[in-house]
């Protein structure tokens, strides 16, 4: 295994991936990344972490949290998925990708070991990312779930403060079907005797909470009960002000456990998000003339949210460039689009996206039309040409349709 690309295609062919398989990749339990991590000498006892969980803004809070303690001087890794562009942006320090050289050494050093134990890709990914920080010294590491909480590889941490951005109902055949059970699987991330910041306060969510909290002796704080600053944000939509009172939040539940971080940094911090860890994909335009942004919302809360930011502006037509997963609920969420919604349906290079005639059959029944479309380039460049200055187009549905155009 020489190169990055064989040591890629390896982790790829060897390792099931949820990106890939949805629900066949997803292993209940945490045997296999406890033995990984063991096999490792346990880095993660050794590191400094914030455990990020929740359906929506995951992702965006996990990233203003670890701007935020860069501009305090902090050398902060940063764990997430699934990358957009390239494997290595799932790990970070101080915005910096894990170098090839890095990724194929441990694949190289561990292959023998670990396939005894044939974990998931994202299993692997995990030791990979926990043996990295440790190696590297970092101060302090936000890690994001991959899915749900409880059973999530990540969840054997014993991080400063667990964080809860918010429940809404997805992977339901993997978490559970109501927004009781998906709270109680994402509430498993909460430790004993550690605080826990929840991002959105719902009446279904908040006794559920409070009961896995009180029972661990885990101080809870509220983000959108308590905190009242606003500040300037370089990411755009009006999800990531709520999501930047989930960041507050942590960094002043983090300022009373010891750590430093002062008002300028917190300011700097969220004003320059993408600056500093080089976070991609939220509505992010990448054209002036025609006006298009690439959203990764994938779930009814981000679509949402999606067109609620869309609503801000002034044009004359949306036109929507999308492609949905097979496990989504696509009629609920396409029928969230304002009426007069000029439709792409788009297929994916990924295996889980349905094919953009499948999501043409599904949006006809419920009197939504559209053309269909091989790859979502094609779909963008017909939209490109039936566009005028005046128009919005958006590219949207999946992490995936935002990754085939990066």
């Amino acid at each position: 295994m020489n190169s990055y690309q064989e040591t890629l295609a390896f982790l790829f062919s060897q390792l099931p991936q949820y990106q890939k398989l949805g629900g066949k990749a997803y292993k209940a339990d945490l045997g296999n990344i406890t033995k990984i991590c063991e096999l490792l000498n346990n880095p993660q006892h050794n590191i400094k972490t914030i455990h990020v969980a929740g359906t929506n803004g995951k992702g965006s809070t996990s990233h203003m949290i670890a701007s935020v303690l860069q501009e305090a001087g902090y050398k902060v890794g940063l764990y997430t998925s699934p990358h957009l562009k390239d494997f290595r942006e799932r790990i970070r320090i101080n915005g910096e990708s894990i170098s090839q050289k890095e990724v194929i050494e441990f694949v190289h050093t561990n292959k023998n070991l670990l396939q005894e134990i044939t974990p998931s890709f994202f299993e692997w990914t995990v030791g990979l990312a926990f043996h990295y920080f440790e190696k590297k010294q970092t101060d302090i590491n936000v890690i994001e779930t991959g899915l749900g909480g409880r059973l999530d590889s990540t969840n054997i941490i014993s991080p400063e403060v667990s964080l809860i951005t918010n429940i809404s109902l997805e992977h339901t055949a993997i978490l559970g079907d109501t927004i009781e059970l998906i709270a109680k699987e994402k509430g498993g991330i909460i430790k004993k005797n550690t605080p826990v910041v929840i991002g959105e306060t719902n009446s279904i969510t908040k006794p559920i909470f409070e009961k896995i909290a009180n029972e661990l002796k885990s101080p809870i704080y509220f983000s959108d009960e308590n905190i009242e600053e606003k500040y300037e944000l370089d990411l755009k939509g009006n999800i990531q002000q709520k999501n930047a009172k989930t960041c507050l939040q942590t960094i002043e539940v983090l300022n009373k456990t010891g750590w430093k971080i002062d008002k300028v940094s917190i300011k700097n911090g969220l004003k320059n998000v993408i600056k500093n860890t080089k976070l991609l994909g939220r509505f992010q335009l990448i054209s002036k003339n025609p006006f298009i942004v690439l959203d990764t919302a994938h779930n009814l809360n981000g679509i949402e949210s999606l067109i609620k930011e869309i609503e801000t502006y002034s044009f004359q037509k949306l036109q929507v460039i999308i492609g949905m997963a097979d496990d989504k609920n696509h009629e609920n969420m396409l029928q969230l689009f304002p009426e007069n919604t000029q439709f792409y349906f788009c297929s994916s290079s990924n295996e889980r996206i349905l094919k953009g005639k499948e999501l043409k059959k599904i949006a006809s029944k419920i009197g939504i039309t559209g053309k269909s479309y091989k790859s979502v380039s094609k779909g963008l460049e017909k939209a490109k040409n039936e566009s005028n200055k005046n128009n919005f187009i958006v590219i949207t549905g999946s992490n995936f349709i935002v990754a085939d155009i990066l």
